[in-house]
């Protein structure tokens, strides 16, 4: 399967309400009609949170929810993308000078992205243009991954329009890799689901090299989303970058520690690969090398034996410079843990005993503990949201997604799911007069969704 290119399907545009509407939209905007249509999906990230940038497997499947993109290569040479939301205003420019702006995580931006590694990877300079529409129902910064859906998409437009041919896996490495043109140091984990998913099936998706386990999820639980309703947009704050950041320093120490070559280390799976043993024992590392309390940049250059410049140069990336504390004993233990806890989720998931999703509920409960107290990538809204779905039925409820805002993801019994979305909806949107515009997309049940497509018109 990851050895394939993504499925061509062909279509009745007619049939298709949501294709038929952003054919018209096109129409009305360059008039004249799309060639083909790109599909890619957001996720939803069950467990194994801040750990695919350290080099560990994730547990994330699709949701329906997606990025969809009516296209028409063009002669001229010039790149024009349009959104079907007003928000989002139209952005036109050379394609073949691609300028992405760091400073400023502007939805054409992302486009950009995926544009721009597919050119790259192919050492491509003559790029023909293109006329495109762009329409989302990913809510946005809702830790849903719609920026990643859009850098993939972008990334399969460009792809279908200049003919090429690569492999699920490929796409989702370049993807990846160009999404760190907007300054965003990811770990490659919702690019690969966007690609590598299928219907009905969760993935354990594990890196170095990139390959995806179907991990079939037990039939008596739902999982539901709920949105936070607080915006949280990755590459526009500073806490995502410095996590992997302190994750980066804190592999580098312990590697120092256990007297490993640490200047090559980047990531605290290394660290275990290099010294050959468990995750358990990586945690009683950690609890001896590290120390709770925070580390200031000139503790870390006395730890390494190197100097401040060198730190700042060689190691901090331009946007963590100027931090004054890390907290590598939380981060490097959280990371251990949750990773250890993945692995758990699978093999519950895979041995299917009778209290399976009472089981599988625990490991998200502690996955949110940790997010909040070790990685502290939680907020106030979103305790109190995992508590509500914890009191109205979820055996198990987390944040999902970068966390700071966004959404939570609850294991519910079957049995429970209507009255559970009921009062859910009631004491956290009602109450607290959340009742917000639909498109926000507040609470829903998901089930593992299909990876990124090209439809045809039949």
């Amino acid at each position: 399967m990851a050895t394939e290119g993504p499925a061509v399907r062909r279509v009745q545009v007619a049939e298709h309400p949501r294709l038929l509407k952003l054919k018209e939209m096109f129409n009305s905007k360059f008039g004249s009609v799309p060639k083909f249509y790109v599909r890619a999906p957001g996720r939803v990230n069950i467990i194994g949170e801040h750990i695919d940038y350290c080099g560990y497997s994730v547990l994330p499947m699709a949701v329906e929810q997606d990025m969809l993109i009516a296209v028409e290569p063009v002669k001229t040479h010039v790149l024009q993308l349009a959104n079907t939301n007003p928000l989002y205003p139209d952005f036109s420019t050379s394609a073949n000078n691609i300028q992405i702006d760091k400073t400023k995580p502007l939805w054409h931006n992302y486009f950009l992205c995926g544009f721009k590694g597919i050119q790259e990877h192919f050492g491509l300079s003559d790029l023909t243009g293109m006329n495109c529409l762009v329409d989302g129902n990913i809510p946005p910064s809702s830790g849903l991954s719609s920026s990643s859906a859009l850098v993939c998409c972008a990334g399969l437009v460009t792809l279908t329009v200049l003919g090429m041919n690569l492999s699920k896996v490929e796409l989702a490495e370049i993807c990846a890799k160009s999404e760190r043109y907007i300054g965003t140091e990811g770990g490659g984990m919702d690019q690969s689901i966007s690609f590598l998913a299928e219907e009905g099936t969760a993935k354990l998706i594990e890196f170095s090299p990139l390959r995806a386990t179907d991990v079939k999820l037990p039939s008596g639980a739902v999982f539901v989303i709920a949105n936070s309703c607080v915006e949280m947009n990755k590459a526009a704050t500073s806490h995502f970058n410095i996590r992997v950041m302190e994750c980066r320093l804190a592999a580098k120490l312990l590697a120092k520690h256990k007297s490993l070559p640490w200047k090559e280390v980047l990531r605290l799976e290394e660290v275990q690969a290099k010294l050959g043993i468990s995750l358990e024992e990586m945690l009683l590392i950690t609890e001896d090398a590290l120390h709770p309390e925070p580390y200031s940049p000139e503790e870390i250059c006395k730890c390494l034996g190197i100097s401040l410049q060198e730190l700042k140069t060689q190691i901090l990336s331009p946007n963590t410079q100027d931090v004054l504390t890390f907290k590598l004993y939380q981060r490097a233990k959280h990371v251990y843990s949750e990773a250890a806890r993945v692995l758990q989720f699978k093999k519950i998931c895979e041995e299917a005993p009778d209290n399976v999703v009472q089981l599988l509920g625990e490991l998200m409960n502690q996955s949110h503990r940790s997010c909040r107290d070790m990685y502290e990538c939680s907020c106030p809204e979103l305790d109190q949201l995992v508590d509500i779905c914890r009191k109205f039925g979820a055996q198990g409820s987390r944040l999902t997604g970068a966390g700071w805002g966004g959404c939570t993801v609850s294991i519910v019994p079957a049995e429970k799911l209507s009255s559970f979305l009921a009062n859910v909806h009631e004491a956290y949107y009602q109450r607290s007069n959340r009742s917000l515009a639909p498109e926000k997309q507040s609470l829903f049940a998901t089930k593992p969704g299909g990876g990124a497509l090209v439809f045809l018109e039949a």
